[in-house]
């Protein structure tokens, strides 16, 4: 049976990928270069499918699926954790960024990788020693049972649905941009793949897979570090200098600030594409991301789980070692790939093909390898494609694993079945409920199609920090934590996360779309953009963004008028038709294909939001001004399970305390209830 289902998984998947690369016909990559990236795609996938294979014959037990049998190494668990950490945000995402805004896209490496700090002292060895498979777990053994799991797996679920919809959308969009695979076909590939993973080979197989696209990923940064960095005679201050000095990162800095360029020297704008302000403009909205990013990843569920798989305390921690190593160091590169695709590859063309940035690294990939028209150019390109991708599936996996994990053990199992399950039952309600998350994936993925979902990933450790963090350290170091904090904690912590997303900038506003189309196709006539003011007045305005506020409502209404593309085409194109040479008219055509993409998607959005006025939420403009959430949820999840936790009791987490506190600081007792 289990072979017929590998069988039947591989064939779909074959089909898929044939369709796929018969509807390749844009994209990237050159025409006649097609077939390297579906050789390098092939490739990958044949390896991890191998690795899944192999993996798949040696899980047996519930132990086996959950936590690969506990037998995952101190640097093999390291290199998972990088390799489930390390998301398409984090290649793709923050080298866009730095490329087009410079030392701002840098604070995202910085406040991810220092959130391994808080998983290494607190989280790590406590949740090994006391934990088994899931967040549940943990919660559990102190706590009431099934009241802990339940909202464990209500929080898990929660969480990796955000995480997950953001990277299935992700994969389709990047996929489809960088290769022509038609989005639907994409999002379809990424999960016949995941689910292979992770119905056939459990934990065991997402590991491995996620241990060689963490190679992978590192191997491709490298290499373009190297091909990159070179040029400037691996010189950190030659490499800043030559940033500070390219007349295309000043060019893009002028774009950002606006007027103020009138008074800058070049010197000065490339100096500001190394300095903070330039996408992060608020310090309230800083920190408030600041705390989400740093305490977010301690309530990951998906890397919880990874300290469940080693078989001591002392290859907990130094997992966490080994992944800090290796994920700074990959941090560490992401400078060198944002500035060098500003650099070499320029952010007006990084822009013109995704304007959030996430071609830059690829893009970069194919400049260093000769260019759009040469082969290695091309090839360098799909290895870097084919890793982006390999990167989405592996993160996917964790997440759905994770998913799959709280609705069969902590659910299923714990609640509905009262621990009483046999070891082959347990397998089977993984298999079905990874089948289920999975599918839920696909469809959301495909429904979510031309949606902007990029805060989703925020958000998502948002409410792990609200959530799963409070409850998880209160319950470790806090005697006094019972089950009515911890349950009331996390779902305040959550509720309130999500709630103020959903009242934040981060929701579509049709006015405010509207007000940007009409902005772009006929510009903005003097002291007429009050109503077009990012943050116009308002109580949560004046209480997060103060002066700022009323600084925009005030450079708004004086602001001088400006073209629209509408009138800047019809220039271009007579400028074109004067132009002297063939250097003038070949940018004079870039300018004037820029302008009517622009043009397009202003009218689309015209078109789009006729007649809307309100967002979801019944809103014309955000309420909560803050992109982030965690600011004001974090401090209330923490709240209130202290609160509830002091004037309530729960007689299990009082008289539970002194084992916990035994067990997580000795591991005394770990082993025997692991086996059992």
């Amino acid at each position: 049976m289990k072979k017929s289902l590998w069988m039947g998984s591989s064939a779909l998947l074959f089909m898929l990928t044939s369709q796929a690369a018969l509807a390749a016909d844009a994209g990237a990559v050159a025409p006649q270069y097609k077939w390297l990236t579906f050789v390098v795609f092939g490739a990958i996938i044949a390896m991890t499918m191998y690795v899944t294979y192999r993996a798949a014959k040696q899980t047996h037990s519930a132990t086996d699926f959950y936590a690969a049998g506990r037998s995952v190494s101190g640097i093999q668990n390291g290199w998972a954790i990088a390799g489930d950490y390390l998301s398409a945000a984090s290649f793709l995402g923050i080298a866009g960024l730095i490329s087009l805004y410079g030392y701002d896209g840098f604070m995202y490496s910085v406040g991810w990788l220092v959130a391994y700090i808080t998983v290494l002292l607190i989280i790590a060895e406590p949740c090994r020693n006391i934990g088994k498979y899931t967040l549940g777990d943990i919660l559990a053994f102190r706590n009431n049972p099934k009241a802990a799991k339940i909202v464990a797996a209500i929080s898990t679920v929660t969480v990796s649905t955000f995480y997950l919809t953001a990277q299935m959308v992700g994969g389709g969009v990047l996929v489809k941009t960088l290769i022509g695979i038609e989005y639907e076909i994409s999002v379809i590939v990424v999960g016949i793949l995941m689910l292979t993973y992770v119905v056939f080979g459990g934990m065991k197989a997402t590991t491995w897979v996620q241990i060689i696209k963490a190679i992978l990923l590192v191997t491709a940064s490298i290499l373009l570090v190297l091909f990159t960095w070179g040029q400037y005679g691996f010189s950190l201050p030659g490499f800043l200098q030559a940033a500070v000095d390219n007349p295309d990162i000043q060019k893009q800095v002028a774009k950002l600030v606006g007027d103020a360029a009138n008074n800058m020297t070049p010197a000065e704008l490339g100096q500001r594409f190394l300095e903070p302000g330039l996408y992060l403009k608020s310090p309230i909205d800083q920190i408030s991301l600041g705390l989400a990013l740093v305490l977010g990843t301690a309530g990951m569920p998906h890397i919880l789980m990874r300290f469940f798989t080693v078989p001591t305390a002392q290859d907990a921690r130094k997992s966490v070692i080994w992944a800090m190593a290796i994920i700074g160091g990959f941090y560490v590169l992401t400078l060198f790939l944002g500035l060098g695709a500003a650099m070499n590859v320029t952010a007006s063309k990084i822009s013109s093909f995704d304007p959030g940035g996430n071609m830059a690294a690829p893009l970069l990939a194919q400049y260093v390898g000769g260019g759009a028209d040469s082969m290695l150019g091309n090839l360098f390109l799909a290895f870097v494609a084919a890793v982006a991708f390999a990167t989405i599936v592996a993160v996917v996996a964790g997440l759905v694993l994770a998913s799959a994990s709280a609705m069969s053990h902590d659910l299923y199992v714990g609640v509905f079945r009262g621990e009483h399950a046999s070891s082959q039952e347990q397998i089977t309600a993984a298999r079905v409920a990874t089948a289920i998350v999975g599918a839920l994936a696909i469809y959301v993925g495909i429904a979510a199609k031309g949606q902007n979902v990029a805060h989703l990933v925020a958000l998502a450790f948002a409410v792990a920090a609200s959530s799963n963090l409070p409850a998880v350290f209160l319950t470790l170091y806090w005697k006094k934590t019972n089950t009515w904090g911890v349950v009331a904690g996390m779902l305040v912590g959550a509720g309130t996360a999500i709630l103020l997303v959903l009242l934040s900038p981060n929701m579509t506003y049709p006015l405010a779309k509207i007000a940007d189309a009409k902005k772009v196709l006929d510009g903005t006539p003097a002291a007429a953009a009050v109503e077009a003011a990012p943050a116009q007045g308002g109580f949560m305005c004046e209480l997060f963004a103060g002066a700022d506020c009323k600084k925009a409502v005030k450079a708004a209404a004086e602001a001088p008028a400006k073209p629209g593309a509408r009138e800047k085409l019809a220039k271009a194109e007579g400028e074109l038709a004067a132009a002297a040479d063939d250097t003038a008219k070949a940018a004079k055509e870039k300018e004037i294909a820029g302008l009517k993409t622009a043009i397009s998607k202003a009218e689309a959005d015209l078109k789009k939001f006729e007649g809307q006025t309100v967002s979801m939420m019944g809103l014309e403009k955000p309420w909560f001004q803050l992109k982030n959430p965690g600011l004001i949820s974090i401090p209330l999840g923490f709240l209130v399970t202290i609160l509830l936790s002091l004037i309530t009791r729960d007689r299990r987490s009082e008289e539970m305390w002194d084992e916990l506190y035994v067990r997580q600081n000795t591991g005394i007792g770990a082993e025997a209830a692991h086996a059992h």
